[in-house]
């Protein structure tokens, strides 16, 4: 096989201030010997891209200097740092898009999702995605197999979220499980359930048509919180993606003695609890922060088809047309546009 030497300048879409996108040139990384330079494939629009765009921060992470988006990603080795096997050039590839210090005490933990120093894809002031070359160490570019499309492989990352947040929640073969939000991590987050053996998954969303696409993509159950009680429901384990706060509250009130909750979604700050439900009922309560160690099974999961990604796709940009997929996923009916930088 031939191999050719990637470019050395790249386009990329750059979020310059808040609500400003610009096609932008920039240098191709330079690899360090661990790293390996990714020809970008698709590129998955994650709520935290349309909060950067719209509101220029999330949190403490603010958006003061030019700043690439995009985390959801796949694509193809182009080239290997000194230390890579130069065997993996043209590899197909899911990207987990951070870089932990490894040396700290969470590393060391293994909690290096949590680790004080990670530098993760389109956090301030780390670059993401949304452009033709990235680099990460070659141990976070994980090899896929030819049955998983592009747009499948980007989605690893959201379904690594769902993953993550069934492992805390403890999802077992019979378990009951309710999910808030019937969005794309909602969706993933019930077939995950699934995937675990879950024998009831409820979800609850204002949307009906997102509720019937929840039905035929994991959930066994459908409410509108504006209409069905959920507390009481006694169910083992309660996961919020809606990030709203009536959701968690009621939502809390729906797991039984010994239960587990688990918030996923992005809300306020601060949120009223019904504290001694949660003592009185022992019941545990967790935020969950990205994930560690989730890929190779995450990619299990899509290539033996227990979990359907490529369903989730509902729209298609190139790079010079990044600030449209970024305001497509507020359109109705809309869960996931895809950026394509060799477009």
């Amino acid at each position: 096989m031939t191999v050719t030497a990637p470019p050395t300048i790249m386009r990329a879409s750059v979020l310059k201030r808040q609500g400003e996108i610009v096609l932008d040139t920039l240098d191709v990384p330079v690899l360090d010997d661990d790293q390996v330079l990714v020809q970008v494939a698709a590129v998955g629009v994650c709520g935290s891209d349309i909060h950067y765009y719209q509101h220029g921060r999330i949190g403490e992470y603010v958006v003061d200097h030019p700043l690439v988006l995009g985390h959801e990603l796949s694509g193809r080795i182009a080239a290997v740092g000194a230390k890579v096997d130069p065997a993996r050039v043209g590899q197909r590839v899911a990207v987990e898009p951070q870089r932990p210090c490894r040396t700290c005490a969470q590393c060391k933990a293994g909690r290096y999702n949590l680790c004080p120093d990670i530098e993760f894809y389109a956090t301030p002031p780390i670059d993401g995605a949304f452009t033709e070359y990235v680099a990460i160490q070659g141990d976070f570019a994980y090899e896929i197999p030819d049955a998983i499309s592009d747009e499948a492989a980007a989605l690893i990352e959201p379904l690594s979220v769902g993953i993550w947040a069934c492992q805390r929640a403890d999802i077992r073969p019979g378990s009951r499980v309710l999910i808030a939000g019937a969005g794309p991590i909602g969706i993933i987050a019930a077939q995950t359930a699934r995937a675990f053996g879950a024998s009831e998954v409820y979800i609850s969303d204002i949307s009906p048509q997102r509720l019937a696409f929840a039905l035929e993509h994991g959930a066994t159950h459908a409410l509108d919180p504006l209409t069905d009680r959920v507390e009481g429901l006694d169910v083992d384990a309660f996961i919020d993606a809606s990030g709203a706060p009536a959701a968690v509250r009621s939502g809390i009130r729906a797991v039984g003695p010994a239960g587990r909750v688990i918030l996923v979604g992005m809300g306020a700050d601060d949120v009223e609890l019904p504290v001694s439900y949660l003592q009185n009922r022992e019941i545990w309560l967790s935020g969950v922060f990205r994930y560690t160690n989730t890929w190779p099974l995450a990619i299990q999961l899509v290539a033996k088809g227990l979990v359907d990604l490529d369903v989730l796709v509902t729209g298609g940009f190139p790079l010079s047309e990044a600030e449209a997929a970024l305001n497509a996923g507020r359109q109705p009916g809309q869960l996931k546009a895809i950026v394509y930088p060799g477009r």
